[in-house]
This record gives C-alpha cells, structure tokens and sequence, in this order.
C-alpha cells in the first residue's frame, strides 16, 4: 500500500514524472480507504466506536469533499458539486462526538460521491500545471490531498482497533527475526545540524523552514521500548508510585484507574491484549503501543532517564556525522522500502525492536521510521520563520503547550504522509493513536 520508491526531489520539475507520483499516491490512498471501509456492514460504518473517533461513514465522505474543495474547486476552478454538504464535514465545525448525530450521506452515496470526485480529480491531473502558484508548485496540493486521506486512513484503522467484534482486517505479521543484541544506546555527539525542511515538495507547513539547531551531546534508546522493559515498570509498581509521574499524569491515571497500556488486561498471571478484534498474549519482544505521553515521561523516569526533546529526535534520525548534512530518511534520501521500515499497514502491528537494520541511521539508531509514533519531551510549536500555508487550521491553530509532538510514523503511516522532518501532535493523555516511545539521556560530564 505504499507508494513507489522514489526521490521526489529528482521529479519536482518533470511533469509527467509529478503526474505520476501524485496520481499512484492518491491511487494508493483511495484503495486504502475502500478496504478500510469496505470490510464492515453499513450498521459497523455509521456507528460510532468511540466517542474520540468519528463515524467511518464521515471520515469517507470528509475525504471526497476535501478533495473536491482543493483539487477541484481551488486548483481547477470548477463549481461546487454538492455546497449543501461541506458544512456536515469541515472538522472544525462539528466535534468528533456530535458528528453521528448529523445527516450524513448514506455509506452508499458516500461512496459515490467520493468516486465522482475522484474520476474529475484523474480527469484534472491529466492537464495540471505544476507551476505558477504555490499551492500547484510541484503537484503540492495532489500530495497534501494524498496525505490527507492517508492520514484519514490510518484515522479508521484506530477506529478498527476501538471497535468491538470478530476480526474484519487481516495482515501477515513482520518476519520474525532474531533477538536484538546491540548496544542499547548511542551516542548523538553534539553540534549544529539542520532541522525542517525547505526543499522537501510535499512537506506540510510545520515542517518549514529548514533552520539550524545546536544540540548538546546525548544518548539515545538504539530502538524504542519493548513490551518486556514496560512489564518491568508495571511490575516494580510504576502506576503506583506518585514520584515518577508529572502531576497532571498522576491525576489522570488515578481518576481514570490507568494501569495498563490500551488494550491490555492481565489474566492468570499472564498479560493479554486485544488486537483488532483478536486477544492474544502480549509479545516481549514488540515496541511498547498505546501509551501516553504521561505513561511515557513516568516510564523513561522510572528508568532513570528521559524523553528526548523533538530537536534531538530529529538530530538522531537525520544527521549524518560523515557528510554534516541532515538526510530525508534516517537510510538516505529515497522513499522507505519493505526492508527499511515497517509502513503503509503492510502489517497489522510493530515489528520486534531491533528489525530493519538497513534502515537505521548513520549512528546506528533503529526503527526511527515506521512501527510506532514516538512521544517526544516537546509542545506544539512553530519553526523559527513559520507560515501557515494554505490554511491556518492545519497546524497554526494547534501550537501551544498543551499538545505534545510525535514523531517517526507507525505502521499504521503510509510513506506519503512520514518523513524525517514530519511532526504529528496530540494531547499528552491520548492513547489510542499507535504511539510508543523511546528513551534518552544527556551525556554524563
């Protein structure tokens, strides 16, 4: 479900190579969305699973009409094809938890709608002009568009995971591989690099502007946290002990009886979890998943250490000691393959800590990209130079210290929508996006 491996720098000017980079990711999005919602009955789409997530009946209608109000009607000027629906999905008019209660389009004609948008959409890419705005420069709007629906995709496959019911999505797991043995940090030595990006053609706003950023020489967590090491925190008391938790943590926890990641329950001296639809034990060896960024910070304190600040995660994942200069991936430059990163929900969960050795970074840092979102130390907030581009509700109106930023992608994250310089955020209690974490420490003087 990925798409193909590429370097979109060497294709930004050539328009027939643009043309086809953004119709085979829009393509690739769309044959997503329709498994995601073609795997269930009507009564499973218009249902609510969750009051933090929408009906999948309005993610698949919001994602036709999002592409109808950009690539349509702002790109190719054409008239509105149903004005009548936009407020029913612009998302910052109805909250998640009254959207059941709206008329929305039957899945049927949710389904037809977001054709129609689609073959008018081809229809336009066949004639587009990469050039002369900024929104066009590149086939930028076809890639935020693509992204769009990924990141919706990957919206409905939490969704999945909240809902109740027998297993609908199937997927083979990683290819077992054998225990990891390396080191169990490395050092990121100190000094300038750059962060952002300035040249990257589908990055979104708040990866712009590339800028220089110092750092002070630190360790880092060589993969992200196991299921093991957190059983470990569990066991020696960690929801229990007041000292490890910032104080908004410990009152989450305690008023809600977190114990637990998501999705956990312990049965007969045996820790279980569910996976859509299926319970199984917990796997050692797998990255952490479902934890908040509380249960993060109190974990990596327990341990004697901390999260890493969004600057060294970057820093970790993109700069090249040999060549000073900061990668688009921690392997390189070219879009992730099968071997490099675990994406696209090629599979339905992380691989064992410690997989994809040929696509750790020039330090020897794993599974930067793909299997987990990683909760870092650090808010929201805009870059140096910042611009809200092309519309201030994308980011802008996010920054500020009450959202924590993610970062490096999970399985669940199509190649599109993940990059070495992409940020996602979320409240520091949400724990039903496919979030993990890894450590840090600052060098001993």
């Amino acid at each position: 479900m990925t798409a193909p491996e590429t370097d979109p720098t060497t294709t930004e000017t050539d328009p027939e190579a643009l043309r086809n980079r953004a119709l085979a990711s829009l393509t690739a999005a769309r044959d997503r969305t329709t498994l995601l919602t073609t795997c269930v009955d009507e009564p499973d789409l218009t249902a609510q699973h969750s009051p933090l997530m929408s009906p999948l009946v309005w993610d698949l209608a919001h994602i036709g009409n999002q592409e109808e109000l950009w690539l349509l009607r702002t790109v190719g000027g054409r008239e509105a094809m149903r004005p009548e629906i936009d407020g029913l999905y612009d998302a910052f008019e109805h909250p998640r938890a009254e959207r059941p209660r709206l008329p929305l389009l039957p899945p049927e004609e949710a389904r037809r709608y977001a054709a129609e948008v689609r073959g008018r959409v081809t229809d336009l890419l066949e004639d587009a002009d990469f050039h002369g705005t900024r929104l066009t420069e590149s086939g930028f709007a076809f890639g935020m568009i693509a992204q769009h629906e990924q990141q919706h995709d990957e919206t409905m496959l939490i969704t999945h995971q909240l809902r109740k019911g027998p297993a609908v999505l199937t997927a083979p797991d990683p290819e077992p591989v054998q225990a990891f043995t390396g080191p169990a940090e490395v050092l990121v030595p100190g000094g300038p690099f750059t962060m952002g990006t300035s040249d990257e053609p589908w990055a979104l706003d708040n990866e712009r502007p590339a800028h220089p950023r110092e750092v002070e020489p630190f360790w880092i967590d060589t993969t992200p946290v196991t299921n093991a090491a957190y059983q470990a925190f569990i066991e020696d008391g960690g929801y229990d002990t007041e000292r490890w938790w910032a104080p908004e943590g410990w009152a989450h926890v305690r008023q809600h009886a977190v114990d637990a990641p998501l999705f956990w329950r312990r049965e007969g001296g045996q820790w279980l979890r569910r996976r859509f639809g299926i319970t199984e034990p917990v796997p050692p060896d797998e990255p952490v998943l479902h934890v908040s960024w509380y249960e993060a910070d109190a974990y990596a304190r327990w341990a004697g250490r901390r999260l890493p600040t969004e600057t060294e995660w970057e820093k970790a994942a993109r700069f090249d000691p040999a060549t000073g200069r900061s990668r688009r991936y921690p392997w390189g430059d070219t879009d992730p393959a099968p071997d490099q990163a675990n994406l696209g929900q090629r599979h339905l969960g992380p691989a064992p800590a410690g997989s994809y050795p040929a696509g750790e970074s020039p330090l020897g840092v794993r599974q930067l990209i793909g299997d987990v979102w990683e909760w870092t130390a650090s808010d929201f907030l805009p870059y140096p130079g910042f611009r809200a581009f092309p519309y201030k509700e994308y980011s802008e109106v996010f920054f500020g210290p009450e959202y924590k930023v993610l970062r490096g992608g999970s399985f669940a994250v199509d190649a599109v929508a993940c990059r070495g310089t992409f940020r996602n955020w979320d409240y520091p209690i949400r724990r039903q996006i496919f979030c993990g974490f890894r450590t840090a420490r600052s060098e001993a003087v």
